[in-house]
């Protein structure tokens, strides 16, 4: 997808501009949604998921004491990657109120998960995916797509100093690498956004990230010599932050961007810039439902089970409206996105 527009600009000119003019599209396909029951809560299908990742994370740790000061503890660290990036999709289907339907409990629980068992700040994430979830793939306006250190588009590429420029002409093959330090980066973040005004109880969090990394760190150091921790610091971080990258990218990366002055309404804006990943039980499970991205943005409040009948039903009413539909396999999402980083770093490639 070199050509970032290219799907936005394959609609026919009426649905162009209808997409411009209003947003009573959505309001159909709301309807549909609503008449099959999909926006219902799934409180034993929560109950069963969180009590699963719970139990896994209570082995891991039970592992780790066990097994004492061994190199087998590096298992333990890939297992332990794998269960904090469960606990990272938990987080974000309390943030999104999937599980409850009342603010309270739903932060009470993002709270717990993301900053004492993450190491990550709730208000921070919250605050950064809000304004995604409004402004998907927005080269102004999404968080996600800032060029703090890759670019995205060609316009932020030509525009690119420091950091961004330097690592964007080879950003493609790049990009797995520097996802081993996402979930340092994520804590990192966190931490500088306690400062911020945007954080509205910066002690209970602060508080909450404190006791998760002494809880680690002491953990860690207690039951292994320093060289074992660290070396179980960076395999656990290294493939938390791979797995995570590996669940986010598909969703957008390599799809439209949407630049200043361009005017699509609510359906189109998420439907376009978003991309579906296939591939059954097994990727639905590693993937937290986040394959159903169409459907997500859409309804970001639909509990997880319920989205793979409403890729069917959303698949149907956008082929009845001619709005493009883009969903694929998980290593062909990747190669897509990886394309799409090489082709808009050209410019500095060539201009080194």
């Amino acid at each position: 997808m070199a050509n970032s527009t290219v799907l936005i600009e394959s609609l026919p000119p009426r649905e162009q501009e209808k997409g411009r003019a209003k947003g009573s599209d959505f309001s159909e396909l709301s309807r549909r949604i609503t008449d099959a029951g999909l926006l219902r809560r799934r409180p034993l299908y929560y109950t069963l998921r969180f009590g699963a990742v719970a139990l896994a994370l209570a082995g891991g740790v039970a592992a780790l004491v066990v097994l004492g000061d061994s190199w087998s503890q590096l298992f333990v660290a890939v297992a332990l990657a794998v269960v904090f990036g469960q606990l990272g999709l938990a987080a974000h289907d309390l943030a999104h109120r999937q599980v409850f339907s009342r603010r309270r409990p739903s932060e009470a629980g993002g709270l717990l998960v993301a900053n004492l068992l993450l190491g990550m700040s709730y208000g921070w994430w919250m605050n950064k995916h809000t304004r995604h979830h409004a402004n998907p793939n927005h080269e102004e306006k999404d968080p996600d797509v800032s060029p703090d250190i890759l670019v995205w588009s060609r316009r932020q590429a030509s525009r690119a100093t420091g950091l961004p420029r330097f690592v964007g002409r080879h950003q493609a093959a790049l990009f797995f690498p520097l996802l081993t330090l996402e979930g340092l980066n994520l804590s990192f973040s966190s931490f500088k956004a306690l400062r911020g005004p945007s954080m509205k109880r910066p002690v209970l969090e602060g508080t909450l990230l404190v006791a998760h990394f002494v809880l680690y760190f002491g953990g860690l150091f207690t039951v292994l010599s320093p060289g074992k921790a660290l070396a179980f610091i960076a395999v656990h971080q290294g493939l938390f932050g791979i797995y995570l990258g590996s669940v986010f990218a598909p969703n957008h990366k390599g799809m439209p961007m949407i630049e200043e002055g361009m005017r699509l309404d609510f359906l189109r804006r998420q439907v376009l810039t978003s991309r579906n990943v296939r591939g059954g039980v097994l990727v639905d499970a590693f993937m937290g439902g986040l394959n159903y991205q169409i459907e997500h943005h859409l309804f970001p409040s639909m509990p997880t089970p319920a989205l793979g009948r409403a890729q069917a039903i959303t698949e149907r009413y956008c082929a009845e409206l001619g709005v493009p539909y883009h969903q694929t396999g998980l290593l062909a999402s990747h190669r897509e996105a990886l394309r799409h980083l090489r082709a808009v770093g050209e410019p500095l490639r060539a201009g080194r």
